[in-house]
């Protein structure tokens, strides 16, 4: 199946083809036909499923450019309304399709008169419902989309949600409801605001991207950071998304990340609005290869080319873990998603992994011999490559005079490998042979506790098998997610002392480190 196979309006197909998409992904070739048949739907999708176009592509073609404001998408953060607007622009710029994108912190006024222009408004739910509740504005459009509905309810915004849905008057309205997990309350809101939708369902082995390969390494706790180090140093990711619970955690790995050599940048709740933008921006451009965040803060983000997430914490529940790592393997792209699980954790990793129906791979940290040998391997064939240059030949002439040629391919090589030292301990963490063996003693522990209190041996209720570190991380890490969640979330934030964004190296490298 092509998307010649939907017969969407020329300009439209037109615009599909210059995005060079052919063949449309399993959420696109459901939701779509039943759009463009004008039902209302409940999808569920995760991100990088290319669920924009789900949606973006059925709703720009039933559109007629009357000079009103048709579609309504509302998203959970500024970030991701950004990014919704450019790709629903790149989709209706030839029907000439215009979108403003409304989000907290700006001009109330410049996005007003955007939003006369536009046929498409792409909205954070703070502020327009602000902009509704204040009279500022009027919609009545055709299509209403809700998209990363979960998020939002996560988000503290359903009472905004609801309000908006109050001031929108067209009942004939065509509402679209996308989420990446289906909790009671996305399927209570559902019923209040669609009319007899359709589902475009996803089953439970399908929940996370089939094109990114899951692994988890079991470290003891102290050994995290040198893990973390160990696993970038051997994959040499080309982009990686760290996630933390804790803002503090973020700033302090950003830190130590930046002093072992690589290019850090941080997003968390405590920056500014620029600061935000501009971190992106360097994310995407390159300047930056390793972002350091807090789940809240990137929910929304959107780049194609991140080949690998790293949880250095567990996330503290299966939808976290499946929003976490749709960060990588989008655009039809392979990624990976590697998580550090300390053996207190393994039950937990164990029940994500059977919540989201995934198949998580226990791996070995490589040796530190081991990822000298790759990056020995990596630099014989990279000097192989190399063109050779006139002004390299000159510097070679100059030395010979001096020093034997064989002596100075040793010092080059030296040199070069001196770039890539590899640091840290020899071996860190289990083997991958070792971790069942702790599987098994936990699950044990488990069932003896569960005798104990079936039998009315226990003293108590049974408790969690979680580390003093676990509960302290939680309870600083829910205290994260309410700063960061809290109703209006999309506003303008007071900035922290942080400048969110570690100092960066201009040396050139050919691995992650500068």
């Amino acid at each position: 199946m092509t998307f010649k196979d939907f017969n969407l309006k020329e300009p439209i197909q037109q615009a599909i083809d210059e995005a060079g998409f052919t063949e449309p992904s399993p959420v696109q070739k459901e939701a779509i036909p039943l759009i463009l048949a004008g039902n209302d739907i409940i999808a569920q999708a995760q991100t990088g499923t290319g669920k924009t176009a789900a949606f973006g592509l059925p709703m720009l073609n039933m559109m007629v450019g009357d000079g009103s404001v048709e579609g309504l998408v509302i998203v959970p953060t500024r970030e991701l309304a950004m990014q919704v607007s450019d790709e629903i622009y790149r989709f209706g710029k030839n029907s000439n399709l215009k979108t403003a994108t409304v989000y907290g912190g700006t001009s109330y006024d410049k996005q007003i008169e955007r939003i006369k222009q536009a046929s498409v408004v792409v909205a954070t739910p703070g502020r327009l419902q602000d902009l509704l509740a204040g009279g500022r504005i009027k919609l009545s459009p055709k299509f209403v989309v809700l998209d990363e509905a979960d998020e939002m309810l996560d988000m503290g915004f359903l009472d905004e949600i609801t309000a908006i849905f109050e001031f929108i008057k067209n009942e004939d309205r065509q509402t679209l409801m996308f989420s990446a997990t289906m909790p009671p309350l996305i399927r209570k809101l559902a019923e209040k605001i669609l009319k007899d939708p359709k589902t475009v369902a996803i089953t439970k082995g399908e929940s996370t991207n089939s094109k990114i390969s899951q692994n988890y390494y079991v470290v003891e706790e102290h050994e995290r950071d040198d893990a973390l180090v160990r696993l970038i140093d051997y994959k040499n990711p080309a982009k990686c998304i760290i996630f933390c619970r804790m803002k503090k955690e973020v700033d302090r790995l950003a830190s130590h990340l930046t002093s072992q050599g690589f290019k850090v940048s941080v997003l968390h709740g405590d920056m500014e609005q620029r600061q935000r933008e501009v971190a992106i921006r360097g994310f995407k451009n390159g300047s930056v290869d390793i972002f350091v965040a807090t789940d809240v803060a990137a929910r929304g983000l959107d780049v194609n080319d991140v080949s690998h997430v790293f949880n250095y914490h567990m996330p503290f529940d299966s939808e976290s873990y499946v929003h976490r790592i749709g960060r990588t393997g989008r655009g039809g792209k392979t990624g990976e998603a590697i998580t550090l699980v300390s053996p207190n954790e393994l039950r937990t990793i164990k029940r994500i992994e059977k919540d989201v129906g995934a198949q998580m791979v226990t791996q070995s940290i490589p040796s530190k011999s081991e990822v000298q040998s790759s990056k020995q391997d990596e630099l014989i064939a990279q000097i192989a490559s190399t063109k050779i240059t006139e002004h390299a030949i000159e510097i070679v002439k100059t030395l010979q005079h001096e020093v034997d040629i064989v002596a100075i391919a040793h010092m080059l090589a030296s040199m070069m490998l001196e770039k890539q030292e590899i640091k840290g301990k020899e071996k860190i963490g289990f083997k991958a042979e070792d971790v069942e063996k702790l599987l098994q003693k936990a699950m044990a522990g488990r069932d003896d506790r569960n005798r104990r209190n079936r039998s009315g041996g226990g003293r108590g209720k049974p408790s969690f098998n979680r580390s003093r570190n676990d509960r302290n991380d939680r309870g600083a890490g829910s205290g994260d997610r309410r700063r960061d969640d809290k109703p209006r979330g999309d506003r303008d934030r007071k900035p922290s002392s942080s400048s969110g964004q570690g100092q960066r190296s201009n040396k050139p490298r050919s691995d992650k480190r500068a």
